[in-house]
């Protein structure tokens, strides 16, 4: 079988890395219950992890491993075609020389980390409690600033509604198992 060259950006490889290991992680956070029981959230999946390592070799192996590293520095992520893995959005995280550069021999090992741009797309600006539109005086929508360690749900109980009712006053949260630090987000 062959396979199609691994492909950064514009960048190449000459030849496909020798060893490729996947990551999949998922985040469950754990919430105490009376009488020593739990419930478990799942706060949705991490991001995918790409590492692996490979060699160049031949006469401008080290000028190769140059250009790779020239890669790394770019401050943006792109595409990531792997040749056993869907191609994906991608930051460059890690690039290591396993020994003494050599003009005609180098060993490195890499690392990316996909990219969900979604987060960044949904964001809508929502206003504060003293920017928003008053009748007769009184404020009309009550927000909550989200802390370490919140979760939707446990907002929505804290103050007397159910998730399902959050997620209404909030159509800008695509995800109800991710929150972070700083949200605003509507409680009327």
């Amino acid at each position: 079988m062959i396979l199609s060259p691994m492909r950064f950006g514009d960048y190449i490889w000459p030849h496909n890395p020798r060893v490729y290991e996947i990551e999949y992680r998922r985040c469950v956070a754990c919430h105490k219950v009376p009488f020593g029981t739990y419930v478990l959230s799942n706060m949705g999946r991490e991001q995918r992890i790409l590492r692996g390592e490979g060699e160049f070799a031949g006469p401008n192996a080290y000028e190769e491993f140059k250009k790779l590293a020239t890669i790394f520095y770019l401050d943006k992520p792109n595409i990531l075609i792997h040749p056993v893995w869907q191609s994906a959005r991608a930051w460059f995280v890690g690039l290591k020389l396993k020994q003494e550069p050599r003009k005609d021999y180098v060993s490195y090992e890499f690392e990316f980390w996909e990219c969900f741009d979604g987060y960044e797309l949904s964001l809508q600006p929502v206003l504060s409690i003293q920017d928003s539109p008053k009748e007769n005086g009184v404020n009309q929508k009550r927000t909550y600033i989200i802390k370490k360690g919140d979760t939707l749900w446990g907002v929505a109980k804290m103050n007397g509604l159910s998730l399902s009712e959050i997620l209404a006053l909030n159509p800008q949260i695509r995800n109800p198992n991710i929150c972070h630090p700083g949200d605003t987000i509507y409680l009327s």
